[in-house]
């Protein structure tokens, strides 16, 4: 174990043994072990956008043994996927790699607008059947469902943590008051942080933020107090701040997919601000295998040495 393992572990001292073991599995797994930065392979875009778009760039990743392979060949720190996936092959690979259920998900099917909530598809006893070290969930600030959804990892997630899981929290600001640029606006991504840390997650997943600033609230403490939102360092800052000020491991995802150099472009500036590390979900699985190993072990290389 090391101090930083250690001094992070330190940040959840509320949470029980339990809890406190499996995020110590995840911040020493992998080719990160011990750094107290972590990259996670998720593959839930197959529920979320269909397996035609989500897989025909790659075919071998319409099976669920691709993606363990994947994320154990490369290093990463964990595997995050849905009930079905992960119950095809986690017994083969049982072990090999810390798991994290996704336990609402989405679909693409209903074009009918309205305001994003994902459905509960799997439960915490499942998480526990399958060895997983937590589960993941999806959360939409800005939604006007969001009451039910912080209603309902607010039980989700004290049951996860009375079982030791550890709780980890997709938080995507979207609905019909925010702007598709305020999605990843600097303060929009800082809120969501904020309210992800506030509902009890023990690692949240954020976008990277950009320096567009949604509300006019906000944009007049910015110039105000002239805070630097200049750079994805700086903004990175801010968004880790509003963590509890660091106390709180936040990630980040790897969006929409890119070219390589985009990519290690924006790690460096996500780890350059103190990033906790990435959860690279289509910019590694949609490459072919052998170059979505080399790009996942940069990424790795980058928040290692920052």
């Amino acid at each position: 174990m090391t101090e930083r393992v250690r001094e992070i572990l330190s940040w959840y001292s509320a949470d029980n043994p339990g809890v406190l073991t499996n995020l110590a599995r995840l911040l020493n797994h992998g080719k990160l072990r011990g750094t107290g930065k972590m990259v996670i392979l998720p593959v839930d875009q197959g529920f979320e956008h269909g397996p035609i778009r989500t897989f025909a760039k790659n075919p071998a990743g319409y099976d669920p043994d691709y993606h363990f392979e994947l994320a154990i060949e490369s290093g990463c720190s964990a595997y995050a996927a849905p009930l079905g996936a992960l119950e095809v092959s986690a017994a083969k690979f049982a072990g090999e790699i810390p798991m994290i259920l996704k336990i609402n998900n989405s679909d693409v099917l209903n074009s009918a607008g309205g305001s994003p909530i994902s459905a509960l598809t799997s439960y915490v006893d499942e998480a526990l059947k399958l060895g997983c070290v937590g589960i993941g969930f999806t959360i939409y600030p800005g939604s006007t469902e969001r009451k039910q959804m912080y209603e309902e990892i607010a039980g989700a997630a004290r049951m996860a943590k009375d079982a030791g899981l550890v709780v980890v929290i997709w938080a995507y600001a979207r609905g019909e008051d925010l702007s598709k640029e305020g999605e990843t606006g600097v303060d929009v991504i800082c809120y969501a942080a904020q309210i992800a840390a506030q509902l009890g997650a023990h690692i949240i997943k954020v976008k990277p933020p950009t320096d567009h600033i949604e509300q006019k609230e906000n944009k007049k403490v910015i110039d105000d107090f002239k805070v630097d939102v200049s750079s994805l360092k700086a903004r990175t800052e801010l968004v880790i701040k509003s963590a509890f000020n660091g106390k709180r491991i936040v990630i980040f995802s790897g969006g929409a997919a890119k070219g390589t150099e985009e990519v290690l472009e924006e790690i460096e500036g996500l780890a350059s601000g103190g990033s906790f590390g990435s959860i690279m979900g289509r910019n590694a699985f949609q490459r072919p295998k052998k170059e979505a190993v080399k790009l996942l072990g940069d990424i790795m290389d980058i928040y290692e040495k920052n």
